[in-house]
């Protein structure tokens, strides 16, 4: 048994969005075998309800609040030195004091690090061996962004790319191993950090087929005389946002000519407040729910679940949830790509507009034939995508530096 500190950006619970659902997994994992010392962040004040539950997974725990608009303005003083803007964010004198408190009263025996921002804790892992579990490539995240916004936020994106890059290099380099979500984010990061090779490896996302599950008896939220389509995740995110938006105003008005009784739902907490204009217009036939105690029944009883994110890096959680429960689930190529799946026959891709109607069409027209995708999609699931079998891959690294 080794003693652990675990450095996570969010609170890894509730597990209610991507990020977290990979960082609650990734602390059950590990607080079955080691002693979990926890440092992280609240950014949500609802998340303080579970701080009781995260502490019985723990050793002990730190958890820091992030107040989002002081972080916004401590994160300026990277304009001024010249680092990425993402590191001033999350960086707190109280934790920082914790992280070493901790390490000097516990002998401490490694880190694992859940987001490169969090790796700013641990300055020194040539001592400290150190695990980092970078998920996506965040640096391209914001190269993507800045070409989807104007000056000057294009400009602010692109420098933060360039930066946090650099700042990820380094880290791959200094850590004993760092893991991406997907081979493909891995070979990305390969090729923009040649030197990194034989440093990283891919620790796929799982997704608990028990609880998500078609067998769960789950009471229909909609209405009789509804078809409802739906997209989940956490709508304060921006390629959220984007997806719920361009879905709504592109895809949509169609597929209402052609199917009156069609809803588009869009399920998740904390809706933008472009989210929510969409559903000011009784007649569009847009309901916006805002935070749910529970996602699985909005897609159990779905007609069909769309993922049409235009913007997305390594595998998406809420395609893989909705798989789980034998939806058919049409999605971009973006997020469709990192999965393990046959297209066509577990899942429906599409890149256009005219491909998401033209699909969406086609599954309303012949039920039979969803329910046969979403049976298939379910099987692959069961089989390709468990927790455990993906995230087992970190353990033989811990045992190398457990005393």
């Amino acid at each position: 048994m080794a003693k652990l500190l675990y450095l996570v950006h969010r609170l890894p619970y509730p597990p209610n969005k991507g990020d977290k659902v990979r960082s609650c997994n990734l602390l059950k994992h590990l607080a079955q075998n080691h002693q979990i010392y926890l440092g992280s962040f609240i950014d949500d004040p609802a998340d303080a309800a579970y701080l009781d539950t995260v502490r019985a997974l723990c050793a002990d725990m730190h958890v820091a609040r992030l107040h989002p608009r002081s972080a916004r303005l401590r994160s300026l003083s990277g304009l001024l030195n010249g680092e990425a803007l993402s590191l001033p964010y999350y960086r707190d004198r109280g934790l920082r004091d914790w992280v070493a408190a901790t390490r000097a009263r516990e002998s401490i025996d490694g880190a694992v690090i859940f987001s490169s921002v969090m790796a700013d804790y641990i300055p020194d892992m040539e001592r400290l061996p150190t695990l980092v579990d970078f998920v996506d490539m965040d640096s391209a995240k914001w190269t993507q962004y800045a070409a989807t916004h104007r000056w000057p936020l294009s400009w602010v994106y692109r420098r933060e790319g360039r930066r946090l890059l650099d700042f990820e290099r380094a880290v791959a380099l200094r850590a004993r191993r760092s893991f991406f979500v997907t081979e493909a984010e891995m070979t990305l990061f390969e090729q923009a950090a040649p030197e990194s090779v034989g440093h990283v490896e891919a620790m796929c996302n799982g997704v608990d087929a028990d609880f998500f599950s078609p067998d769960h008896l789950l009471a229909s939220p909609y209405p009789a005389d509804e078809t409802p389509i739906v997209f989940t995740g956490a709508m304060d995110y921006w390629p959220n946002v984007d997806a719920a938006v361009w879905f709504a105003e592109t895809v949509l008005p169609a597929l209402r000519k052609r199917h009156p009784a069609l809803r588009f739902y869009v399920v998740g907490r904390s809706p933008d407040a472009a989210v929510l204009a969409l559903a000011a217009n009784p007649g569009a036939g847009i309901v916006v729910t805002g935070t749910v105690d529970d996602v699985r029944p909005y897609i159990a009883h779905a007609a069909v679940i769309v993922a049409p994110l235009r913007i997305a890096r390594g595998i998406q959680n809420k395609v893989l949830e909705a798989m789980a429960m034998a939806k058919a689930v049409v999605a971009s190529t973006t997020c469709a790509e990192p999965i393990d799946v046959e297209p066509g026959v577990e899942l429906l891709c599409a890149a256009t507009a005219e491909e998401y109607a033209a699909h969406i069409d086609a599954l309303l027209a012949e039920p039979a034939r969803a329910q046969r995708m979403g049976a298939a999609a379910r099987q692959r699931v069961v089989n390709r995508y468990s927790w455990h079998a993906h995230l087992s891959q970190i353990d033989r690294y811990i045992e190398d530096f457990a005393p």
